[in-house]
């Protein structure tokens, strides 16, 4: 009997994508500034922190620009209010016991979170071409 494999089956194989590949299609989704509101909203509503609480709705912004077709816009919005949540975020220092629990580990996912759209954004602000977006709209 014939051994089997994925691509006799007709499955393909996944797809490698360079670094540059990944961070143009996150950069470019409309996902990362949805779940990062959600995140920051988790955290900055209870007890109600004015300031950070700010963040998300300029994160829905961010997507919404980018369900609109602003693309490259939206990742530059997205990269720079991403990286200043993450300026002002590290100025809060928390004790070592509550950097573990659910707030820390939340606060610690959402920093994660932004560091990624910052690089991934900035990425895809600095080489997205206009042209091609202006087209599109």
């Amino acid at each position: 009997m014939a051994e089997q494999t994925p691509q006799s089956q007709g499955l393909e194989p996944p797809s490698r994508q360079s670094v540059f590949g990944f961070l143009r299609t996150w950069g470019e989704s409309s996902a990362p500034p949805t779940f990062t509101a959600t995140l920051i909203a988790a955290q900055h509503l209870q007890p109600f922190q004015f300031l950070p609480i700010v963040f998300a709705p300029l994160m829905l912004f961010s997507t919404y620009m980018n369900l609109n077709g602003y693309k490259i816009d939206a990742a530059g919005a997205n990269a720079a209010w991403s990286g200043l949540y993450v300026v002002l975020a590290q100025r809060r220092k928390r004790p070592f016991v509550q950097k573990w629990g659910a707030r820390g580990l939340v606060r610690g996912g959402t920093m994660g979170l932004c560091a990624v759209n910052v690089a991934a954004g900035g990425f895809v602000y600095a080489t997205g071409r206009r042209s091609a977006e202006l087209d599109n709209v």
